[in-house]
């Protein structure tokens, strides 16, 4: 990244270094406002650079420029690169786009030999490859800190394997589970994310370069020398698809916005967890913030900040939906505004992950408080129509009836099932004997539920042990 802001002049004195001799005026100043990229794109530099060292080191291989020129112009592309990154490079807006902005500098570096670097070369392909490979590496990234995310909610999943909280339905207390069998259904959720995320590369990793501007070129390139140089399994197959696909973009903000959904819900539940009502956990200093006039305030200022840009991320998804929905083939100026959603979303999704990450890793349990609540609202409801069914013989509808009227005699006594007497439950159903009350805790609710993927300790600590050898497995670590 830039060390400092770099320069970018809104106006040039020359008139038309791109389009040459067809053009004898220079645009109008809203044409250059509106057709200007350069503010945004210019995030794309060294995917132009690795793209055009790829570029030229071919067509050297191929006899098609000759190596001293190759050698000129990577040169220059290092010092374009170091000019960027130090925050010395002056872009120009009147140059339009990255590429363009690039070209000049280059061919001021070292001469006539920069413009021998676009020969078998299109702008159009030049930004289908800058924008694929910036959009292939930042799926990478974030199928790489989604498994940070995955790593802390293990972390708490393994400490709070027996931890009871109520489990909710419709917000509401239905049964007891634990808290790490809750953190568990997180670590599902975000390795469907991860899992999108590694789909989506697989089908992006298809190098566009060498499609020219729509047609293929007539020069004797090797896109395959260009594809494995540039870190592609391959070239793209029909030139036509390959300067107008944005499919990559389009997957990439689909599984932003999915893994941003996902995120939103955890926030949610932070937020209301953290509230006095609840008192479920408590977020560190480091994800609080407080008020301005209300000195007792701790407020989950940084997961309010992550469900909110879940709505900009969807929004870019769809302002990009809508962009190409009516292209014909092949590439069109629209395709110009693919860049700057993706940009935004990218980076506050590699936001919103990260706060989230540290947030899991910081916030302390609460566990008194969620197993005082883990057995309001009759939570245990559901074992004693178990119960009925399986040793009275009732069918589980009428088991079902039983129980409610069990709830209402209990509702009625401000009291638990677990509280009622035996003679009371005996008047719902004569076959009911004292052994129900060994079913009728938390505790035993949570135990009893063995079924796969049910929420008792012993299944949530197999389950870490599974997630952490998967994970060992990627990272090349040896599970703990």
């Amino acid at each position: 990244m830039a060390k400092k802001p770099a320069k970018t002049k809104s106006k040039s004195t020359n008139s038309n270094q791109m389009w040459g001799g067809r053009f004898s005026e220079r645009p109008d100043a809203i044409m250059e406002a509106i057709n200007a990229s350069i503010d945004y794109d210019r995030k794309l530099y060294a995917q132009d650079i690795a793209g055009s060292k790829a570029h030229s080191t071919m067509l050297a291989a191929k006899g098609i420029i000759s190596s001293s020129d190759a050698k000129a112009i990577h040169k220059g592309l290092d010092t374009i690169s170091s000019e960027i990154e130090s925050g010395s490079f002056e872009f120009s807006a009147a140059l339009e786009d990255i590429h363009m902005n690039i070209e000049a500098r280059l061919s001021a570096l070292i001469g006539p030999a920069a413009g021998r670097l676009h020969t078998a070369r299109s702008r159009n392909d030049q930004v289908a490859l800058d924008f694929r490979l910036w959009v292939k590496q930042q799926t990478q990234l974030v199928h790489a800190i989604l498994g940070n995310l995955i790593d802390a909610f293990l972390e708490k999943a393994e400490t709070h394997a027996a931890t009871v909280m109520p489990g909710f339905t419709h917000l509401q207390t239905a049964q007891p589970v634990t808290f790490g069998h809750h953190a568990m259904a997180y670590v599902e959720m975000f390795a469907r994310d991860r899992s999108r995320a590694a789909d989506a590369i697989t089908r992006m990793d298809e190098c566009p370069l060498g499609a020219a501007a729509l047609a293929g070129t007539g020069f004797p390139i090797d896109r395959k020398m260009t594809a494995k140089a540039l870190g592609f399994r391959e070239p793209t197959r029909n030139s036509l698809d390959s300067v107008s696909d944005r499919d990559f973009a389009l997957e990439f903000l689909s599984l932003a916005s999915i893994s941003a959904m996902h995120l939103s819900r955890l926030a949610e539940e932070i937020v209301i967890w953290s509230t006095p009502q609840f008192n479920f956990v408590r977020l560190s200093d480091r994800f609080s913030t407080g008020s301005s006039i209300m000195p007792q305030k701790k407020n989950p200022d940084a997961a309010e900040l992550v469900r909110a840009k879940t709505g900009r991320i969807n929004g870019s998804l769809i302002a990009l939906l809508t962009i190409m929905k009516g292209l014909p083939l092949t590439y069109s100026k629209d395709m110009q505004e693919d860049k700057e959603a993706v940009f935004d979303a990218a980076e506050n999704l590699e936001l919103a992950i990260a706060a989230m990450t540290g947030m899991v890793s910081d916030m302390t349990i609460n566990s008194d408080a969620m197993a005082a609540a883990a057995g309001s609202g009759f939570s245990i409801a559901t074992d004693l129509a178990d119960w009925l069914v399986r040793e009275t013989g009732l069918p589980f509808r009428e088991a079902h009836h039983v129980t409610g009227a069990a709830v209402a005699m209990a509702e009625k006594q401000k009291c638990g099932l677990e509280d009622l007497a035996l003679a009371d439950l005996q008047s719902l159903n004569p076959k009911i004997t004292k052994s129900v009350f060994d079913v009728l805790s938390v505790q035993k609710s949570v135990a009893s539920r063995k079924s796969f993927g049910g929420t008792a300790p012993a299944n949530v600590k197999k389950q870490v042990a599974y997630w952490k050898k998967k994970r060992a497995a990627e990272t090349g670590e040896k599970s703990k």
